[in-house]
C-alpha cells in the first residue's frame, strides 16, 4: 500500500459529512464545531489499516498527552498533543480531547478551527464538505489559497492590490 504523501494529506484533510459535526458553546459564548474521537480513530483505519497507527498516552502535569504514529511506506512517523481533563467524565474527556488534539496535527478536523469553514447559522463552506472538498482537489487547486479566498457564500473575495 504505497502511497504518495499527497494522497495522504488529501485523505487526512478531507472534511466530515456535515452529520458528524457536533457543536457546543466556547469561551465567548462562541460555537465552537468538533467531531467526536472515534471519527479521529475511523479515519486512521480507513488510510492505514487497523494495524498501520497506533497510539500512546504519557500524563504529563496535568495534561494528557496522545501521541498517534502512522506507518507511512514502512517509516513509524508520530505526532503528539494533550489536553486537560474536561469538565465530564475528566480523565475519559482528557483522553479523547487528547486522541481529537493529535489528529489535528495529521490534518484530521483541522478545518474545523478555520473561521469561515461555518456561517453563523452553521451551513460549512464549499470547501468545509467532502463533494465540495473533492471537486476542489479534482480541480488541483490549492486548499489554503481556497481557504485565504472564498466567502462562507462560495463568492471569492476580490485580491488586494494595496500591500
Amino acid at each position: 500500500m504505497t502511497q504518495t504523501i499527497k494522497e495522504l494529506e488529501r485523505q487526512l484533510k478531507r472534511p466530515f459529512p456535515v452529520s458528524k459535526i457536533k457543536w457546543r458553546k466556547g469561551g465567548g459564548n462562541k460555537e465552537l464545531a468538533y467531531i467526536d474521537a472515534r471519527d479521529v480513530m475511523d479515519r486512521l483505519d480507513a488510510i492505514f489499516g487497523i494495524a498501520g497507527w497506533q497510539v500512546g498516552y504519557d500524563f504529563i502535569g496535568n495534561r494528557m498527552i496522545c501521541s498517534i504514529a502512522v506507518n507511512i511506506n514502512g517509516d513509524w512517523i508520530t505526532k503528539a498533543d494533550g489536553a486537560d481533563d474536561t469538565q465530564i467524565e475528566s480523565e475519559k474527556g482528557g483522553i479523547s480531547s487528547a486522541l481529537k488534539r493529535a489528529g489535528v496535527l495529521w490534518g484530521i478536523g483541522r478545518y474545523l478551527y478555520h473561521p469561515r469553514a461555518f456561517d453563523k447559522d452553521k451551513n460549512p463552506a464549499s470547501w468545509a464538505t467532502p463533494e465540495g472538498f473533492d471537486a476542489l482537489m479534482a480541480s488541483k487547486a490549492s486548499v489554503t489559497k481556497l481557504h485565504t479566498a472564498e466567502k462562507i457564500d462560495g463568492s471569492k473575495e476580490k485580491e488586494n492590490k494595496e500591500g
